[in-house]
Order: C-alpha cells, then sequence, then structure tokens
C-alpha cells in the first residue's frame, strides 16, 4: 500500500475542493438540524403540555446513543466503505425527523397521551442520535482516506467550520420558519438533512477505504505516524495508546464545551437579574457568538499550515481557559458574550487537531476505528458535561466558569508534556 505522505499535494488539494464538498453539506445540515431541534423543543413541549424534562432526556439521550455507537460505526466502514455507512446513517436520521414532524403536527391539532408524546419524543431523538452518531466519526475518516497528513488539520477545520456554521443557521432558521407553526419548524428540521444524504449519495465517490496488509508486512498511513513500525491490527481497542492524547482532548474539549452550554442560562438569570424570557435570549445571543468565533478561529487553522497539532492544541486550549475564566469577572451582560466569544475561538482551535492527531496517529485501515474512538470520547464529554455543570453550578454560579478553565489548563500541559517527552 503507497504511503499517503507520498501523495501529491496536487490530490491532496483536488481533495479539499471537490470531495470535501458533499462532506460539508452534510455536516452543515446536519448540525443545523440538531441544532434546530434543541431551539425549537421547548415551546413545543410548552404547548403540548408535556414536562419540560421531557425536552431535557430526549437531548440529553443522542448523546448518549453517540457514545456508545460512534466506535461501530467508525468500524463498520473500515469494513463497508465510508459511503455506505454515509448514506445509512443520513438516511434513517432524515426519516426518523420526518415521522418525527409527521406525529408533532398530529399532536399539535390533536389531543394525544402526554405519557405516549413523550415516549414517541424519546425514542425518535434516540435513534436519531443512534444513526447520525455514523456521520461525525466517518466524515473525519473519509477525510483521513483522501487528504494528505500535513493538510488534515486545515482539512477538518474546514468540517469544523460547516458544523459552526449550522450551530448559528439551525436556530435561526427553524425561529424563521416556526412562525408559521411550530410544526414547520420540524418539517424544515427534517428537510435539511435530506439535503445532505443527496450530496452524498450524488457526489461523494463510492469505493472501499484502505485495507489492512497481509502478512504483518505493514505500511503506515504516513510517514510521521508513530506506529509506524507497529503491525497492523485487525480491531483497534478502545484505549489504543496512539489515541490517548486525542481522546482526551476531545474529552475534555467536549465537556468544557457542554459544561458551559448548560450553564449559560442560568448564569445570565442569576448574574444579571433577568427574566426567563430575557435570559433565554442572551443565551441564545452567547450561542450565536460561539458559532461566529469557531467560523473565525477555523479559518485561522486551515491557512496557518505551518503550526503542529500540539501547538494549536496548546494555544487554544489555553486561550478558551482565558475566555471562560473572565465570565467569572462578568458584570454586564456583553461581558459574559465577550467571554464565550473568546472561549470559543480557542475551542475553534482544539476540535480540528484532535481530530487531525487521531488521523495520523494510526495505520490507513484503521482510520474509520480511530474517528469512532474520538467521537466516542466527544460523546461521552457531551453526556457528562451537562451532568457536571449543573453540579458545579449549585455549588456557585461561577463555579462552572472556574472548572472550565482548570480543566482546559490542565490540558495545554497535558499536551506539552506528552510534546516535551517525544523524541
Amino acid at each position: 500500500m503507497p504511503d499517503s505522505a507520498s501523495a501529491p499535494t496536487a490530490t491532496s488539494a483536488a481533495a479539499s475542493a471537490f470531495r470535501l464538498a458533499p462532506l460539508l453539506l452534510a455536516a452543515l445540515v446536519g448540525t443545523m438540524a440538531m441544532m434546530a431541534y434543541v431551539a425549537i423543543i421547548g415551546p413545543v413541549v410548552r404547548q403540548l403540555g408535556v414536562s419540560e424534562m421531557v425536552a431535557g432526556i430526549s437531548m440529553s439521550i443522542g448523546g448518549v446513543f453517540w457514545m456508545l455507537l460512534a466506535r461501530t460505526w467508525g468500524r463498520t466502514s473500515d469494513r463497508l466503505g465510508r459511503k455506505p455507512v454515509l448514506l445509512i446513517g443520513l438516511g434513517v436520521f432524515t426519516l426518523t425527523y420526518a415521522l418525527l414532524a409527521v406525529f408533532v403536527d398530529l399532536a399539535l391539532h390533536q389531543a394525544l397521551p402526554a405519557a405516549l408524546i413523550a415516549a414517541v419524543l424519546i425514542a425518535a431523538r434516540s435513534i436519531i442520535g443512534a444513526f447520525y452518531a455514523a456521520v461525525p466519526p466517518t466524515a473525519a475518516a473519509t477525510i483521513a482516506d483522501r487528504v494528505a497528513p500535513e493538510l488534515r488539520h486545515q482539512a477538518m477545520a474546514k468540517l469544523g467550520s460547516a458544523n459552526a456554521l449550522g450551530m448559528v443557521a439551525g436556530p435561526a432558521i427553524v425561529s424563521l420558519v416556526s412562525g408559521w407553526g411550530l410544526q414547520w419548524g420540524f418539517y424544515a428540521t427534517a428537510a435539511l438533512p435530506l439535503l445532505g444524504l443527496l450530496g452524498i449519495a450524488l457526489w461523494l465517490p463510492a469505493g472501499l477505504p484502505p485495507q489492512a496488509p497481509q502478512g504483518g508486512g505493514s505500511q503506515p498511513a504516513h510517514a510521521a505516524a508513530p506506529a509506524a513500525q507497529a503491525k497492523a491490527r485487525p480491531h483497534l481497542p478502545l484505549w489504543d495508546a496512539r489515541l490517548r492524547l486525542a481522546m482526551a482532548t476531545a474529552f475534555v474539549a467536549m465537556m468544557c464545551v457542554a459544561v458551559a452550554q448548560v450553564a449559560v442560562g442560568f448564569f445570565a438569570m442569576d448574574q444579571f437579574g433577568l427574566s426567563e424570557e430575557r435570559g433565554a435570549r442572551l443565551a441564545g445571543h452567547a450561542l450565536t457568538c460561539v458559532g461566529l468565533a469557531l467560523i473565525l478561529s477555523q479559518q485561522c487553522v486551515i491557512h496557518l499550515k505551518r503550526i503542529a497539532l500540539r501547538h494549536w492544541v496548546m494555544a487554544g486550549a489555553g486561550i478558551s481557559a482565558l475566555g471562560f475564566a473572565s465570565a467569572l469577572l462578568a458584570s454586564q451582560p456583553w461581558h459574559l458574550l465577550l467571554a464565550y466569544a473568546i472561549g470559543a475561538f480557542g475551542m475553534g482551535f482544539v476540535f480540528p487537531a484532535f481530530q487531525a492527531m487521531a488521523a495520523n496517529a494510526v495505520q490507513a485501515h484503521e482510520q474509520g476505528a480511530a474517528a469512532g474512538n474520538a467521537s466516542a470520547a466527544q460523546g461521552l464529554g457531551m453526556v457528562l458535561g451537562p451532568m457536571l455543570g449543573t453540579g458545579l453550578y449549585t455549588l456557585s454560579p461561577v463555579a462552572p466558569y472556574a472548572g472550565v478553565a482548570l480543566s482546559l489548563l490542565a490540558l495545554a500541559a497535558a499536551v506539552a508534556w506528552h510534546g516535551a517527552r517525544q523524541p
């Protein structure tokens, strides 16, 4: 198998320009759909007379299934190929959202038992989380297949920018469409992943990913991989030593994001004395700042090509820690918005870096499993972060931000220590 590091730069550039397009579309509309649900589910459960706890459970359950199934989907893409797995994931994702939209439309116009509504919302969101879990690791593995190692973090940053744009655009579109009725917000949410499904079906080249070499005479995925002399492994362990740093970075980064997300609404109300409505509005503005800052910082990653991955993580974690620590001193709403913008700007350096770290640490035939491991670590952070954030908030309104800042500083120190130990 040829060494992917020896692939011509022109090939990598062509891959970035052409083959990334359907992946970017899928990432954009997938994130838009996920965030649109977050924006609309609160008003929907209120109007349907269902407990607000159902909304929270339905949102959290998706993260649980993402965590549990990301590795499975990644390994499956190593066997079956990237395109079939993306089509399956996006196909069921789209179909489930469409059926959920029809059910919500029915529930809004006809009295249904609250228990039935709760069960359908939670079950649908479980299926959505289980099958959308196929998309992030398989998209990352596709990039690792097609893009040379020295350009992977830039391609991952483009994927991250698409996700960040989806974070901003999804709630905006669904709030606009919902002006004609809440059910139309759900129909719009169902239409979004359909666009991604069509993009993958029409424009992503088919083909199997690199296969494990026979007889142990393996070539690494690229010349700089730490496992360059290792024998090919049929199954990538969850705690593979090559991926520990990337997975730890993914977990800490996602956990910190989740803590900050869950704390912002409470902090806005308690710190500034805002009503529930104004607090929710400020929280929405903060998350908009997060999306815009992520887009901006990931453009930096795309255009600054000579910076080592660990330096991106160290710089990003440090900047993000500074931003969230500044929330401790927030005395005006705009202070909080600035804190979240700075925090997200740093995170924009971290996310594409750990994805590229995972891809660069393993051999070509292990890319799907490696991306699945990193995605599972993200999912764990997504599940534990809200619980940790609410627990810290009961101690003090500033405790979540202090915890996030300290965690990010510890991450930067760990990455620096790991880099110092490398030859």
